[in-house]
């Protein structure tokens, strides 16, 4: 896997192609939720791609700087390609979007907003549940935060 982490205006028109076909065909198609995707935050956000060696899109996260939309560095639009899951990829994906936060903005704890049924799984990552599970597009989340490496 190739990682590659752009801000917005350094995506190729293919890669920007790539990033909200991926989102669409999971979030929209494949979990049955109609929500508003493209949602104005990512001009102002770093985009994770992992690549195979052709070059194909199989992992994808969505890096918003402190102070965007919240006091924390937020980590969202976490997905990988149905073709790409069983063998790991979304363990490394979030290696490395954590690992890209922790570069990127050291002094600030990482938040996410996990659907409830990945909370084992982001967990795994140092990250604790805040408050009260919500429903977000009709599906169950959690909110979740990972303090800063001291």
């Amino acid at each position: 896997m190739r990682w590659t982490c752009l801000r917005f205006d350094e995506l190729s028109v293919r890669q920007l192609h790539d990033v909200l076909a991926l989102r669409s065909e999971v979030f929209v198609v494949e979990q049955n939720c109609v929500f508003l995707d493209i949602d104005g935050l990512d001009p102002l956000t770093l985009h994770l791609l992992g690549t195979d060696d052709d070059g194909a899109l199989q992992a994808y996260a969505r890096l918003i700087p402190p102070g965007v939309k919240a006091p924390d560095a937020l980590i969202g639009r976490v997905v990988t390609s149905p073709a790409a899951r069983g063998g790991g990829t979304g363990r490394v994906l979030m290696t490395e979007a954590v690992a890209q936060c922790e570069r990127l903005w050291p002094a600030h704890p990482i938040t996410l907003h996990a659907q409830a049924h990945l909370e084992r799984f982001y967990g795994g990552f140092g990250f604790s549940p805040i408050g009260e599970q919500y429903m977000e597009d009709g599906i169950p989340h959690q909110e979740m935060r990972k303090e800063t490496q001291t």
